[in-house]
């Protein structure tokens, strides 16, 4: 899955190395002045939804001023921004926040470049202090986080997860009432407490859906989307923080693509079949019921089964000037979508200045996509719009806010949530579709393009798949209200989630090369049968196909044997160190009681490796291993030939080679189906066993 956020910079001065895997390195850090900036910025997330009490940060944020400290910041145009927003009045504490909304994204984006602008670490550090005491707890949390991880100073730094920072986007209401319950009985002393936790499933069944429902509220899964987000979000300007040069655009179009196929393939292990289509003007038809309730104690909006989709009732008793436009959601989508598919068919976009775009001069999907998601590189934002802004709006079934400051954003309405609804699928399978008619027009690869000239695969080697659920604790000790006095270090509160997992494997891959070649591994994983057990045509199955992985390797003349462990896949990362852990380790290292060894995916964010395999079943299930080699192709910009281990957004380092994102799937099929020799697809069985099942002699050595 070819979706990257973010790698850790080699700084020999603070890290030392040790090679692990190929995609992952363990890492040592050495560095007091790193340690403590680290230990700093981990105090600013704890209990972020109250005061922080330290008195220390108390004195900073009564003293500190932005207006007196204009000369502090390298951008003082932003500083002198924020000022004025600060006057007019910023999202109140204690308010509901989201990016989706214009007002929220506005005072979002001026106090992310306060962030950003801030000349050292120390301005910085102080302007997050004052912001952290002073202004909306939701609008602190995401612009400081998007900060650090594009400043140069920080953005090797760890960030926490956000389940644990922010519990109520993750954990269901009844489990972090229950945690608020152990806070209030608990009188000192050290105690662990610990929640057993259910998916949104576990009250009702609103529709089929719903059973999937491990998948799509996956922690890791909707954790990863967030910070997908904050390392390209839409609203970033890519010339002025660099963006562009990141093939921005096909990346939106990818990590899409990739989200729905992995869904798919979900579907698949329950029976169902492909995402379902919706049309505008019919009912919803799948409801959705999310059991989240936000920090204020006001519950998520939930949508009904065959819910209406009209302005008649998105506008009921509203106000028809308010000039947010959601409540015309139904209009505006329905617009920008006829708009794009237009474009695609006449082959020309218009630039904001009425000129055209030839589309198909060659393949310009880096320019569709950032039509589509309509950010600040778009070639026309104002004509080709925010569709999937107006689209969650629709979809999610928010209200209508009396107040700017007064809203109730549904699940779609926040990247934190977005996955768990099913609407989320379906209405990117609408976006999806636009991109794939594009690729239509595109002409097929030819036979060469896909052959490796005296490379042949011989087979695919494999060890069994398993998959089984095993528990897993998340600290909620954040969604809790503590008093100053309250014994923070003591007092644990733990939910404990039964989430899908995979019993690690090993993969030769067979190669005869005639002669020493620079290579290209692709690995993907897809289906062979439909939920009837029909065998699906390349046609049908193509766009299903989820990467694994890629990597570099110097063939030799002769055999070569490839093996690659599921532990070694570039795109996946083990589950994070958990915020109390980390924070405990930086202490250990301050006091040289410990050394800090993390690995090295701790510093970015790829998709969580337990969700590497989809269910499959308890008799078995077939998928197929699709390995492609092709020649080594260097990327356009020449730092992202360097060690791709390790580089960070926006300097065209993210991306291992120059094919296209999906590529050889990305295009359409012809007749000779990719049989070229260097390339095979393998049938594996995907077997699903109890952890009982897992650890008896007998699952080691039959299915």
């Amino acid at each position: 899955m070819k979706i990257v956020v973010i790698f850790l910079c080699l700084w020999g001065t603070i890290f030392s190395f040790q090679e692990y895997g190929v995609g992952q390195r363990k890492f040592k850090v050495s560095d007091k002045l790193f340690l403590e900036r680290q230990r700093d910025l981990l105090d600013l997330f704890r209990n972020v939804n109250q005061p922080d009490f330290n008195e220390n940060r108390q004195k900073i944020s009564k003293s500190y001023s932005i207006e007196a400290n204009v000369d502090a910041y390298i951008n003082s145009t932003a500083v002198k921004q924020f000022v004025s927003f600060y006057k007019l009045g910023l999202l109140p504490q204690g308010e509901i926040f989201s990016i989706f909304y214009y007002e929220h994204r506005l005072q979002a984006i001026s106090l992310f470049k306060l962030f950003y602008y801030a000349r050292d670490f120390d301005t910085l550090y102080k302007t997050a202090v004052w912001a952290r005491n002073n202004l909306n707890e939701g609008l602190f949390l995401y612009a400081f986080s998007t900060a650090l991880v594009h400043r140069d100073d920080t953005f090797t730094f760890i960030l926490p997860p956000i389940y644990e920072i922010y519990p109520f986007y993750f954990f269901n209401s009844e489990d972090l009432e229950k945690a608020q319950r152990y806070k209030q009985a608990y009188n000192g002393g050290t105690k662990t407490y610990t929640i057993y936790s259910n998916y949104s499933g576990y009250y009702l069944n609103l529709n089929k859906e719903q059973s999937l429902s491990y998948f799509l509220e996956d922690i890791g899964l909707n954790s990863f989307y967030y910070y997908c987000h904050i390392y390209y979000p839409f609203w970033m300007d890519g010339e002025e923080f660099k963006l562009k040069n990141d093939r921005r655009g096909e990346q939106y179009y990818y990590l899409y693509q990739q989200l729905l196929a992995r869904y798919y393939l979900e579907r698949l292990s329950n029976d169902f079949g492909e995402i379902e289509f919706f049309n505008y003007d019919e009912p919803f038809k799948y409801g959705y019921y999310s059991s989240l309730r936000y920090p204020t104690g006001l519950a998520f909006p939930n949508r009904p089964n065959y819910a209406p989709l009209s302005e008649t009732w998105s506008n009921f008793g509203q106000s028809w000037t308010y000039k947010s436009a959601y409540g015309y959601s139904y209009t505006r989508v329905q617009d920008f979508e006829r708009r794009i598919s237009d474009t695609i068919d006449s082959g020309f976009a218009f630039t904001k200045s009425g000129k055209l775009v030839d589309l198909y001069s060659s393949d310009q999907i880096n320019i569709l996509g950032n039509m589509i998601e309509s950010n600040p590189d778009s070639i026309n934002p104002r004509y080709y719009g925010p569709w999937d802004i107006f689209g969650r709006h629709l979809l999610g079934y928010s209200y209508q806010p009396l107040d700017k400051y007064k809203v109730a954003p549904s699940v779609l309405e926040h990247f934190e949530t977005a996955l768990r609804d099913p609407a989320f699928y379906q209405f990117y399978k609408k976006v999806l579709l636009q991109f794939l008619k594009y690729k239509v027009y595109l002409p097929p690869y030819t036979y060469n393009e896909l052959n490796f000239p005296g490379v042949k695969i011989e087979k695919i080697d494999a060890d069994k798949l398993f998959t089984y659920f095993d528990y897993f604790d998340s600290d909620v000790a954040n969604a809790v209200y503590t008093p100053p006095y309250f014994q923070w270090e003591n007092f644990k509160v733990k939910v404990r989630q039964q989430r899908l997992n995979h019993k690690p494997f090993t993969l030769k891959i067979y190669v005869n090369s005639d002669k020493v070649n620079d290579a290209v591994v692709r690995l993907f994983l897809g289906p062979k049968y439909d939920e009837y057990g029909r065998k699906l045509s390349m046609t049908e199955k193509r766009l299903n196909f989820v990467e694994l992985d890629t990597f570099r390797y110097k063939l030799q003349a002769g055999q070569n044997v490839i093996e690659r462990t599921s532990r070694d896949f570039y795109w996946y990362v083990p589950d994070k160190t958990t915020y109390r852990d980390l924070y405990k380790k930086i202490l250990g290292a301050l006091d040289n009681t410990e050394s800090l060894q993390l690995d090295s995916s701790e510093a970015f964010y790829g998709f969580p490796n337990r969700l590497l395999l989809p269910k499959g079943k308890r008799e078995g299930q077939i998928f197929q291993f699709y390995v492609i080699i092709n020649p080594y192709q260097a990327p356009g910009r020449q730092e992202a030939q360097q060690d791709y281990y390790f580089h960070r957004v926006g300097t065209g380092m993210n991306y291992i080679d120059n094919y296209a994102f999906g590529f050889p799937f990305d295009r359409n099929i012809v007749s000779y189906d990719f049989k070229v020799p260097n390339s095979k697809f393998q049938d594996v069985t995907i077997y699903h066993k109890s952890t009982e099942d897992l650890n008896s002699s007998q699952a080691q050595n039959e299915p």
